[in-house]
């Protein structure tokens, strides 16, 4: 067993680059070993702005021996009349490096062939990695690429030095004319020249003593402590956020935690203007006291040690005070119009270059968020707040606060509208109108918001794939993705009946000037609720339900999202319970006969069996008795009442001969149970389910 390191030093890296980098290495690197049938105790990825590592631990020598079998010709071929082998034996048996009597016969499908046994010995893992290691760092992905020189190579950033260790030794290899060495380098400022690693397993140790943490997941520990100890010191408290602190830990080999200031005036400005600033473009965390209200002050990393730290904060705050005083012009500046005194700016803001401007959105968005109100019988205080939204909706865009800081798009809304008058519940609407934001965001919570929102997002969803774009898997400029399952969301948390087929035919008739014709809106139609199916069935999986059950829900026509979820959560409940078992049986028995129906309906004079009219009967009863047991119990109360039909179905087959001789007879027979299965239909496709 051996230890081996390999380290990529580079130029500082993205840092939303750096995680999925480590990811693609150890996946990367498994995939290879294993090829190889190398084993391996540990595989760590390692990383810093300046250097991606890999780290195996406890690897075999070599690689485990295989025994492999190769198919010659038949036996027939093999030998002639007299058993002696032939010349198309001898070439099979010396091509493989044996003898024929080595060979071993075997039956495929009837018919006997020779085959040669052989012993594939493993390679040697120091043999091995020089032509793995350089082949999966060739294959690493990134969201941009550098080249540099004159090589024909790209990376995330230029490669400056690598070391490629197996236990002590050097393992020679070369990328983008890089040599690999055992030289490596500590923090660009706190550490000297490059230094000589002894061996694999002093890595971490030795980085350490050059001012650099290259475990991420110690690294983060120790920043965040850093920011609790120095918020401590102060009488106050930093937020958990874990997205900014994940983005931190890979911009910093060694962090230290330290608190700066900005004039209490500021904090008259509204709160998210003070922290997106301070957040967004500085990576600061922001600060409170113990009840909750934002402090004049900040927390912030700096890579390096105690030294100057006084420095340090002072620039730090001269940054951010620049920003806060830019953030404190726009909020005074764009407050002296009225937030619909920026609508007609927005007829020059292109929203995609063949749907037109923004200004032509905004007018589609009042019209479909009209529509929207109007099907769900929304009152008239509702709809009139809802309609003076979506007309500010976006008015926010071309303001000054927002064109610096786009991140306040909707949230600058709300306060202009409310600076110039606009009622509460339309400012409200205006910032809501986005949500959900990102995943785990709540949807809209005021009904107003909810219908401006599904306008919004069904427009951009609509607009896009008329024009003939559709998000790939690696590609969603529009974050089509994101809006889909913000509908879905919101449709779900405000339990609105709303169809989502009549949502998306209502916003593709907006586009008739892009469609052209019938048969493309069509096509559109039928793009869209596949891409709404997929965003449905994500949303189940997520919430816990086994891959049949979501297949099952979704496996029959539904109107609305809603519908899926109640099915789900049906069949999940009950799916083990005796009378959902029968049910099951019942159904997998007459679907199998139904699949020979040959069309038509139930002709009752054509019953000439007591018990499939017994059948008929009870079928007349259950199909009856279905809407007042969804009333009573929902989906739940069909399943019973259809788990009701179980008995008269297994009488039905075991007396009555389904496939009897009279054509008539066994059409009708077949109808009546094609209509057994039709009634099953409600809650899915029971076909899909698994035991």
């Amino acid at each position: 067993m051996a230890d081996y390191l390999l380290e990529i030093g580079t130029e500082e890296i993205p840092a939303s680059f750096i995680e999925k980098a480590l990811g693609q290495m150890r996946e990367g690197i498994a995939d290879a070993l294993a090829r190889q049938r190398v084993a391996c105790g540990q595989i760590r990825t390692l990383g810093t702005p300046r250097r991606l590592a890999l780290l195996l631990k406890d690897l075999a020598e070599r690689g485990e021996d295989q025994t492999e079998e190769v198919r010659g010709p038949a036996k027939k071929a093999a030998y002639d009349q007299a058993g002696q082998p032939t010349r198309a034996l001898l070439g099979f048996a010396g091509g493989q490096g044996v003898t024929p009597d080595q060979l071993v016969e075997k039956e495929v499908n009837g018919n006997i062939y020779v085959y040669a046994q052989r012993l594939v010995k493993g390679r040697e893992t120091a043999a091995a990695l020089p032509e793995l290691i350089p082949r999966m760092i060739q294959e690493l992905s990134f969201p941009k690429f550098m080249r540099w020189g004159d090589l024909d190579f790209r990376f995330a950033r230029p490669i400056r030095w690598l070391v490629s260790l197996l236990d002590d030794q050097v393992l020679p290899l070369t990328v983008a004319g890089v040599t690999a060495g055992r030289q490596s380098r500590g923090h660009r400022f706190l550490s000297g020249e490059p230094f000589a690693l002894a061996a694999a397993g002093e890595y971490e140790a030795a980085l350490e003593k050059h001012s650099v943490i290259p475990d991420p997941a110690r690294r983060r520990a120790l920043i965040w402590e850093g920011i609790e100890a120095v918020a401590r010191e102060n009488q106050a408290v930093v937020a958990p956020d874990e997205e900014l602190l994940a983005e931190v830990t890979y911009l910093l080999e060694w962090p230290t935690a330290l608190m700066g200031g900005f004039k209490e005036a500021y904090l008259e400005i509204p709160e998210e203007v003070v922290i997106t600033p301070m957040r967004e473009h500085q990576r600061y965390f922001p600060v409170r006291d113990q009840e909750g209200k934002l402090l004049n002050r900040f927390v912030t990393l700096r890579d390096g040690g105690e030294r100057s730290l006084d420095l340090v904060r002072e620039g730090n705050e001269k940054v951010l005070a620049a920003r806060l005083a830019d953030a404190r012009f726009f909020w005074d500046e764009d407050r002296k119009r009225p937030l619909e005194a920026y609508l007609p700016a927005l007829d020059k803001v292109v929203f995609q270059e063949k749907l037109g401007t923004v200004g032509d959105k905004v007018r589609r968005l009042e019209s479909l968020t009209d529509w929207i109100a109007g099907a769900l019988g929304a009152d008239g205080e509702t709809r009139a707040v809802a309609l003076r939204a979506a007309r500010l909706a976006k008015a926010d865009l071309t303001t000054n606060m927002v064109f610096e800081f786009a991140e306040l798009q909707g949230i600058m809304g709300r306060y202009y509208a409310l600076a110039c008058g606009e009622p509460p519940a339309v400012a409200q609407a205006i910032l809501e109108h986005y949500r959900p934001r990102f995943a785990g965001d709540d949807p809209a919570a005021s009904l107003a918001g909810a219908y401006v929102a599904l306008a919004d997002k069904m427009d951009t969803i609509a607009g896009i794939f008329a024009v003939g774009i559709e998000p790939t898997g690696s590609q969603d400029p529009y974050a089509l993705r994101r809006a889909a399952t913000g509908i879905c969301q919101t449709l779900l948390a405000r339990d609105l009946p709303l169809a989502l087929e009549d949502l998306i035919l209502q916003a593709l008739g907006q586009y008739t000037f892009v469609l052209g014709g019938e048969a493309a809106a069509a096509r559109a139609l039928e793009k869209i609720k596949e891409f709404f199916a997929a965003r449905v069935r994500n949303i189940l999986s997520e919430a816990g339900y086994r891959y049949d059950v979501v297949d099952c829900a979704l496996g029959t026509p539904w109107r609305l999202p809603r519908q899926a979820e109640e099915r789900a959560a049906a069949l999940k409940a009950l799916r083990d319970q005796e009378g959902f078992r029968q049910l099951l049986a019942v159904f997998t028995r007459a679907n199998n006969l139904a699949k020979k129906e040959e069309g038509g309906g139930i002709d009752p004079a054509l019953l000439r069996e007591e018990r499939e009219m017994v059948l008929h009967a009870r079928l007349l009863a259950a199909r009856a008795g279905i809407g007042d047991a969804r009333e009573k119990a929902g989906l739940k109360g069909v399943i019973w009442a259809l788990a009701g039909l179980a008995d008269p179905v297994n009488a039905f087959f075991e007396g009555v001969m389904v496939m009897a001789e009279d054509a008539a007879v066994r059409r009708n027979r077949l109808a009546l149970l094609r209509a057994v299965v039709e009634l099953t239909r409600e809650l899915g496709d029971l076909s899909k389910l698994t035991d």
